[in-house]
């Protein structure tokens, strides 16, 4: 955010010098409400990027299925009663996804800066950029679909005293917390 204010000063400082230059010189001056509104489109974004990570964070129930499970799971292991061998289970279903997560954002990543420079063209070709749509939001779905199963097979490695117990002080600590929100484990019988 301070980033976006000093580049926002100097967009201004820059217009106010090259305006003042140009008038010394009677040049004809740049326009200003062009780079204003470069500005103002940056601005944007980095409001709407900061206002999805607001989401994600303290969001409602999309946000519940979007927690990191395994790692609460693995720093309650003393109070579960893990085993080693579950300890390392679970380890590595967490490695794992964390591995396909970042393989997966930097494609999305490639999709998104393939779509930009789609949109950039004077005539959009619209069947490619919806192409590229469609690729980035499966993608997305992709990665929700073994997040979840992911979480399954952590689950699968618990016994159902260590789900119940899971489930009972993350119930706990949420009501502590305030918020209300606890994480979905499913049937937990």
């Amino acid at each position: 955010m301070r980033k976006l204010v000093n580049i926002m000063v100097l967009v201004f400082a820059l217009g106010w010098v090259v305006g003042a230059s140009a008038a010394d010189m009677e040049k004809p001056r740049p326009s200003i409400p062009d780079e204003v509104g470069d500005a103002w489109e940056r601005l944007q974004q980095v409001l709407q990027d900061w206002s999805d990570r607001f989401r994600e964070r303290f969001g409602g129930r999309e946000n519940l299925e979007n927690r990191p499970v395994i790692s609460q799971i693995l720093i309650r292991r003393d109070a579960l009663g893990l085993s080693a061998d579950q300890v390392k289970k679970l380890e590595q279903l967490r490695d794992n996804f964390e591995r396909q997560n970042i393989r997966n954002n930097g494609e999305v990543r490639t999709v998104e800066l393939d779509i930009a420079g789609l949109l950039d063209t004077p005539t959009v070709d619209l069947a490619k950029v919806e192409a590229k749509v469609r690729e980035a939001e499966k993608l997305r779905a992709d990665l929700r679909v073994a997040r979840i199963k992911a979480i399954e097979q952590a689950k699968a490695l618990l016994t159902p005293e260590q789900r119940k117990k899971f489930y009972d002080t993350v119930e706990a600590h949420a009501s502590r917390v305030g918020r209300g929100q606890t994480l979905v484990l499913g049937n937990e019988n």
